[in-house]
């Protein structure tokens, strides 16, 4: 009797309700789009992660690495319950976010990844999907780690997530730190933006393709910047030593 290993292999998808699209006004005066894709759009958005696998600023290397990896394996049936959402600017790919239900209960972050830099458009695809778990999946908390300082202050600091140190996280590494549906509400008004439904003709363009992103990420000139995420994000602490080099030097 022949075995059918991919019944063995796959794992079982429980059903969820879809993600409602959404659109938002930036401070540049731009309209983004932030919808849930399918697998059959996971290779367009492959294309522009694997690149950052090679910017090690802000640890976009590790992160990139890790969603590459989680995405493509959500296109090729191996990862449960997963969703992907995306950020599109006229078109173009502006943010990367996904996550999993574990339980009916319990909701997991898995990544938030900014193809784009400034106008809070990582901050924004993150409260984004944090609405997805509470409001459209009904979980009471949401598990989340931070791999970078940037993300560290963008959930732990501005929602005052509660710490989970007991639950391991599946991305490994730090503890879990919580969002629960209390903390949610009480950061709703000032983090949560958006509205729908999205007009026509915007959410028409963001299905007509995922455009590549006009100005992603890159390797910096400054060859000690990939070492200015993992002790001062905001490169103080080096600007500092400089400055004391200089005035030495003068």
């Amino acid at each position: 009797m022949a075995v059918d290993l991919e019944k063995i292999l796959r794992p079982e998808d429980h059903p969820m309700p879809p993600f409602p699209a959404k659109y938002m006004t930036l401070a540049s005066g731009e309209q983004m789009v932030i919808r849930q894709v399918d697998r059959d759009e996971i290779p367009d958005i492959l294309q522009y992660v694997a690149p950052l696998v090679n910017v090690e600023r802000d640890f976009y290397d590790v992160v990139a690495a890790r969603l590459y990896s989680e995405i493509l394996a959500y296109s090729r049936h191996r990862y449960q319950d997963q969703y992907v959402l995306v950020a599109q600017v006229d078109g173009e790919i502006a943010a990367v976010v996904n996550g999993r239900q574990v339980t009916p209960n319990l909701g997991m972050s898995l990544h938030t990844v900014a193809l784009r830099r400034g106008l809070r458009i990582g901050a924004h695809a993150f409260a984004t999907k944090m609405e997805y778990h509470m409001d459209v999946l009904g979980h009471d908390e949401v598990l989340i780690v931070a791999e970078s300082p940037i993300g560290f202050r963008r959930w732990m600091i501005e929602y005052q997530l509660e710490k989970r140190f007991g639950t391991p996280h599946e991305l490994g590494g730090v503890p879990s730190w919580s969002l629960t549906r209390e903390l949610f509400d009480r950061a709703r008004d000032t983090l949560v933006v958006g509205r729908r439904p999205v007009p026509d003709e915007l959410l028409a363009k963001a299905k007509a393709g995922i455009l590549p992103p006009s100005d992603p990420p890159t390797p910096p000139a400054d060859l000690l910047a990939a070492t200015r995420s993992m002790y001062d994000s905001t490169g103080t602490a080096l600007m500092a030593q400089r400055w004391r080099q200089e005035v030495e030097h003068a």
